[in-house]
């Protein structure tokens, strides 16, 4: 069976695919259930090689002009445009989401690829002349060093690229800890970097488990950390690598509510919960897993979603007719499933119960579900399901609305349905969450802005990619100076560039 290996500078390690048999893990096809390939998990040794790898390539990568590191993005561009299909087939073989869905967050991922293309007006400093007598000051930013990104299996691409390309424009070096269930696309990544022109030991590729994540947490060679993936984890990682001194940025998990106003548009609101709660599987942090229906429009509302599930095509992401593909491993099938099963118990209307639905073969498959009355307390509510599951709250009032998302312990995502300019207005104004959308169920923004939540959904104070991930992976430098009058110059006719 293939192994999966690291990719530490410029090379695949271990150089034998057939070492350490005790350190490592399988990957498996969630569409058949069937274990394709094993994947490498690196110890404390293997990791520290990786880190020393990415720390011997800084000096001259930081040294590098701006110019081909910008040529180096553009080139990057190109190469995933140009196989984008193959990069989403191998989303789609280890992830188990539909080829579509794969190529979208491909396409996503390019926007910071593309935004970190600009990165010579991103890094501009300012400059102050004769704040005092002769003395002028100006400032610079500064690569951090080191930098650990440690992403989740739900967007195996993306999120990558919204960290690494970041990071790399502004002069650092990486160290990437992909999910180890869906680890190929990242190294496919590493390879294309390499094809782009990045030097060997820029970016380095580890699997791995809690191991490999503590050896980057703890190394004094590894300056800041990136970390996308649940709530109690971020929260872990914001405490160990800040109290080892290290820059932070960890985002959390979600609950993600969507108000729907009386005078909304009922289709417009059903057919954005369905595709909102139910694409990808519902295993994404952005996926909305409340409607909160306000005053009586749940009874228009929960039978309009409810119309629209049977006609959902659910199936192997490789076929082209299928919406929703399988979820990621057996056990979390297990675990979404668990939150029906105990739903009607709690109080809540089972309205539609994926969970009966039959599926051919071993694949990690299940069917949509819609719960309705579900109230604060409940676990459909309360925990952060990450699967096809989408609650209804209902509630009284617009107040009573944006009262119920103030006291959750989430902040990512929230959007509003309605006709009304006015509630809209009101609604982002009042509403503690980190990014709203009107009448937008998912609101990710686009690449020039950054994207990332409040509350338990964010530990740090930096957001990831766009106009933040430059300032996060950057230091601020401010330089005093006074010179004496030249007294050396020469004539030179040429044409001022680069070199």
């Amino acid at each position: 069976m293939a192994l999966i290996r690291h990719f530490i500078a410029g090379a695949e390690h271990p150089a034998d695919p057939t070492a350490r048999p005790d350190r490592t893990g399988p990957v498996f096809d969630p569409a058949t259930g069937e274990q394709q390939h094993e994947v490498a998990l690196a110890d404390a040794a293997e990791t520290a090689r990786a880190i020393a790898a990415a720390k011997a390539a800084f000096p001259a990568w930081r040294a590098t002009s701006l110019t081909k590191r910008a040529d180096v993005m553009f080139r990057l561009r190109h190469l995933l445009t140009e196989r984008r299909d193959e990069l989403a087939a191998i989303v789609t073989s280890e992830h188990g989401k539909v080829l579509s869905d794969a190529a979208g967050e491909i396409g996503r991922g390019l926007e910071n690829v593309e935004f970190a293309s600009g990165l010579i007006d991103k890094l501009k400093g300012e400059y102050s002349e004769q704040v005092s007598t002769g003395i002028d000051v100006h400032s610079v930013k500064q690569p951090v060093g080191v930098v650990g990104c440690i992403t989740p299996f739900n967007f195996p691409v993306m999120v990558p690229l919204w960290m690494v390309a970041s990071a790399i424009a502004c002069g650092n070096t990486v160290v990437l800890k992909p999910s180890e269930k869906d680890p190929s696309a990242s190294v496919f990544l590493a390879k294309l970097f390499r094809e782009a022109g990045l030097p060997d030991g820029v970016l380095n590729v580890v699997h791995g488990d809690k191991e490999a994540v503590d050896t980057i947490l703890d190394s004094p060679d590894v300056s800041a950390v990136s970390f996308v993936g649940s709530t109690p984890i971020a929260r872990s990682i914001y405490t160990r690598a800040s109290a080892a001194g290290k820059r932070v940025q960890a985002l959390g998990g979600a609950k993600n509510h969507m108000v729907v106003l009386e005078d909304a548009d009922i289709d417009a609101a059903a057919d954005a919960a369905v595709s909102a709660a139910y694409g990808s599987a519902g295993e994404r942090c952005m996926a909305v897993s409340v409607v909160v229906a306000v005053g009586d429009v749940g009874d228009r509302l929960v039978p309009a979603i409810h119309s629209r599930l049977d006609a959902l095509r659910i199936g192997p992401g490789t076929d082209a007719a299928s919406e929703m593909g399988p979820l990621i491993t057996r056990e979390h099938r297990d675990k979404v499933a668990s939150y029906v099963s105990g739903a009607a118990a709690e109080g809540a209307t089972v309205v539609a119960d994926g969970t009966q639905r039959e599926f051919d073969g071993d694949g990690f498959f299940v069917g949509v579900s819609l719960l309705d009355n579900v109230r604060p307390g409940m676990k459909a509510y309360d925990d952060e399901i990450f699967g096809p599951v989408l609650s209804v709250v209902r509630v009284g009032s617009y107040e009573e609305a944006v009262e119920l998302i103030n006291a959750n312990p989430y902040g990512n995502g929230v959007a509003l349905f309605t006709r009304d300019g006015g509630a809209a207005r009101r609604f982002e104004f009042e509403v503690e969450v980190g990014m709203v959308g009107i009448n937008v169920p998912i609101p990710v923004p686009v690449g020039a802005y950054s994207f990332g939540g409040w509350k338990n959904s964010l530990f740090g104070d930096s957001h990831i990619y766009g106009p933040e991930s430059f300032h996060f992976y950057t230091r601020s430098k401010v330089v005093t100076t006074r010179w004496p009058d030249p007294v050396h110059s020469r004539i030179e006719l040429s044409f001022p560039g680069n070199s």
